[in-house]
């Protein structure tokens, strides 16, 4: 399989997020994206450089607004007296505030949901060179191969159009799948982050040819707390293109696989061109961010799985965090994907 992976990503390097209320470390490191780079090559996968896209797909989904904050906004807070090392917001409009302003620590609050993304000296390169991953292997997909897997990091699904949060700045899926789009009349995301994808349904909530199905925990116990409820189905052109399948605290395998058969059935009556695979492994039982008791035999059973759908397949990473079993998580994935797509 190819992989798809850029250096780039070492740049992002955030230090800390609020937790619970408390001050931790911030568990989206570089370290992930080398385990993960590591699995690959242990597994025998070839790893490629991306292409550079330019700024154009970025557009497609992102606001010019939003893509200038994170290019240029890092360069003046640094400016601000006294401000820290990285962009991170103390003020947010809520509900009943909607002006955009134009001081920069005003426009951190109006750009990031929560302070989970810290933006530093090298997020803007390292998120470029992410969805840069993203683009390629959906290039390869809808040219010569079956399957391509994009090693992501930032991850991106808790972006929207115009705002950061959990981790996510460029969000990598929409963008490919948006690219996808100018080649294919529909495509379909489906979403296995044991976080529910916000920042995607949010994006193409009322669209009609993008189907999205998101797999993940509760969030009425879990972040994003706000979205991914079972009764969230999209709107206008989009009802009914939206599918979210919340998971009760502790489900394990059985029912992770049921709820991709289901995801899956539906997304084979929308019978799109291009599925694209949002790969999260924060569900696995001893991840540290999730809550979930998926094993790393169910990774394997589940890449199977989605490669039984038969379907041109873009495959983007998202979450999964620091434990023994994050690169065996990815390998076994990919392995079952293969063994069933073979």
């Amino acid at each position: 399989m190819k992989v798809f992976y850029s250096e780039a990503h070492s740049g992002h390097d955030p230090k800390g997020f609020i937790s619970a209320g408390r001050l931790a470390d911030n568990p989206e490191v570089p370290e992930r994206a080398e385990r993960l780079l590591q699995a690959v090559q242990d597994a025998g996968h070839q790893v490629l450089a991306p292409a550079a896209h330019g700024p154009g797909p970025l557009a497609q989904v992102h606001t010019l607004d939003y893509l200038d904050f994170l290019e240029h906004g890092h360069g003046i807070w640094s400016r601000v007296a006294g401000a820290s090392p990285e962009i991170i917001p103390n003020a947010h409009p809520g509900r009943h505030m909607q002006i955009r302003p134009d001081h920069i620590i005003g426009l951190a609050g109006y750009h990031m949901a929560d302070t989970a993304c810290p933006i530093g000296a090298g997020t803007w390169d390292a998120v470029r060179a992410a969805a840069d991953c993203a683009l390629t292997a959906a290039d390869r997909v809808l040219g010569q191969d079956r399957v391509a897997y994009a090693l992501c990091r930032p991850p991106g699904h808790h972006a929207f159009a115009d705002m950061a949060g959990g981790f996510c700045f460029l969000n990598n899926v929409a963008i490919a799948a948006e690219h996808c789009r100018d080649q294919v009349p529909r495509v379909a995301i489906l979403d296995i982050d044991v976080h529910h994808g916000n920042g995607t349904q949010g994006i193409f909530a009322a669209r009609g040819d993008v189907f999205f199905a998101s797999i993940h925990a509760d969030p009425a116990r879990f972040y994003p707390w706000f979205a991914g409820y079972a009764h969230e189905r999209g709107v206008g052109a989009g009802l009914g293109f939206t599918l979210n399948l919340p998971q009760p605290k502790g489900a394990g395998d059985d029912a992770f696989h049921g709820a991709i058969d289901r995801a899956l059935d539906r997304i084979a009556r929308f019978a799109p061109g291009v599925l694209l695979i949002s790969l999260g492994f924060d569900a696995q039982e001893n991840d540290p961010l999730g809550i979930l008791k998926v094993t790393t035999a169910g990774f394997r059973e589940a890449g199977g799985r989605i490669a039984g759908a038969g379907l041109p397949t873009v495959l983007i990473q998202e979450g999964g965090y620091l434990c023994p079993e994050l690169g065996a998580n990815l390998a076994a994935f990919l392995a079952g994907f293969e063994a069933a797509a073979a």
